[in-house]
């Protein structure tokens, strides 16, 4: 199997300059669509990014600064310089049809800014961008720090536990996490873009605050909401709302939602419940965005494996040595051998920086044997394991397939 990971110092120079690239236009659509925005400061801003954008193009390669903004709405490939292969940038949106920053481009920044922060801390090179620009996003990291340093295995389980299923609450309910105070620090006010008049709604599958946005349709305007992370919008986490004239609660109207998966996948698939209720904006708080994308939501397929594979009577262990890995899972008899697997749960929306993640860091360097995607993710694993291939016995699988299987060599039953 060819794989983009495979040409070395010219494929992390290519990291750079999509790096740049999407950094500039996430940073330009975004003064584009803030509303509020002083017309000076909007121009400003989109200068300084039209000036990011000629720096990662390099000289001789100009783009007018009416193409960069007429650019920003659509394919964000077209902003590369030629030689430069687009992989997961191509087809990709920055703006939406709601004339919103689209839920992918964040995605892609973030991991993006994960990938070259590692190549940094890995001396593999220097100098790419600034240490203040690569943590501006990464929160993950320092809470995670923060929560080893107690140095017990029970609490960092108890706050990273937390961080995952209430990611978003009221203030006073937040103040008994089990959480370091600097950890709690990462808990701000709602979003203003996921707030509609003081009010926002919790996605039914990650209980952070889903996106709001008012559309304008054949001369009716109408509220919708749906979670930031697209898979859980595609699974359902996707509503409507009338405009109330009185300032009043909006009530949420289910879009029509994909049937539930029928076999091994309907054991881990996330019950949705009820329609989610608007909450007020005032006295709730919400992790950081960061957090959110890199610890509640692949958080919630490590407890969900969890919790499963426990009911079903098999040994497993959240991330033993203060997350050497995310799960060690034990199979055998009581008293002899036991068969072990050591596994990382990873989300990400670009298989290519998740690749190269690992590529750069030589499979995995906490120890596990085992890389896990969830379900939605099922056709990032030929890449995924290609790549791992090349490093020992590493293999890749989707949740479901890992859960059936772990239960296949136990000799229970998955589903």
């Amino acid at each position: 199997m060819t794989s983009p990971l495979d040409e070395g110092a010219q494929t992390l120079d290519d990291d750079r300059v999509r790096y740049l690239v999407t950094r500039a236009a996430l940073r330009a659509a975004k003064a584009m669509t803030a509303p509020g925005l002083e017309p000076q400061q909007r121009l400003t801003t989109l200068m300084e990014c039209h000036g990011m954008l000629h720096a990662a193009r390099g000289p001789g390669r100009p783009l007018a600064f009416g193409e960069f903004r007429r650019a920003l709405r659509g394919d964000l490939a077209v902003l590369l310089p030629e030689g430069v292969r687009p992989l997961d940038l191509g087809g990709m949106l920055v703006v939406d049809q709601d004339g919103q920053v689209t839920e992918d481009a964040f995605d892609l920044d973030l991991e993006q800014q994960m990938l070259l922060h590692t190549l940094r801390k890995l001396d593999t090179f220097a100098g790419v961008v600034s240490d203040r620009d690569l943590q501006s996003e990464i929160d993950q990291e320092t809470a995670f720090t923060l929560l080893r340093k107690q140095g017990e295995q029970a609490v960092y389980e108890a706050g990273r536990k937390d961080l995952i299923r209430c990611p978003a609450g009221p203030v006073d309910q937040l103040c008994e996490l089990r959480l370091p105070p600097l950890v709690a620090d990462f808990y701000r006010e709602i979003p203003f873009d996921s707030v509609y008049r003081g009010w926002w709604f919790p996605c039914p599958v990650c209980r952070w605050p889903m996106r709001v946005v008012v559309r304008r349709n054949a001369g009716t305007s109408v509220g919708a909401a749906r979670c930031w992370h697209t898979p859980h919008a595609d699974m359902g986490a996707s509503y409507l709302f009338r405009l109330p004239a009185d300032g009043s609660a909006p009530e949420l109207l289910p879009e029509p939602a994909p049937p539930r998966p029928e076999g091994r996948e309907a054991v881990l698939y996330p019950d949705l419940g009820e329609v989610p209720q608007a909450l007020p904006a005032e006295s709730h708080k919400a992790v950081t965005r960061g957090i959110w994308r890199y610890t509640t939501v692949p958080g919630l397929p490590e407890l969900a494996l969890y919790d499963r594979l426990t009911e079903r009577g098999l040994k497993v262990s959240l991330w033993p040595g203060l997350d050497a890995y995310d799960l060690l899972i034990e199979v055998g008899p009581k008293r002899g051998k036991k068969t072990t697997f050591k596994v990382d749960v990873k989300d990400y929306t670009s298989a290519t920086v998740l690749g190269s993640l690992v590529h750069a860091q030589e499979g995995d360097r906490g120890g596990a044997d085992w890389l896990v995607v969830p379900d939605y993710r099922a056709r990032q694993v030929p890449l995924l394991s290609g790549v791992c291939a090349k490093y020992g016995d590493m293999q890749v699988a989707t949740a479901s397939e890992f859960g059936e299987l772990v239960c296949e060599k136990a000799g229970v039953n998955w589903t």
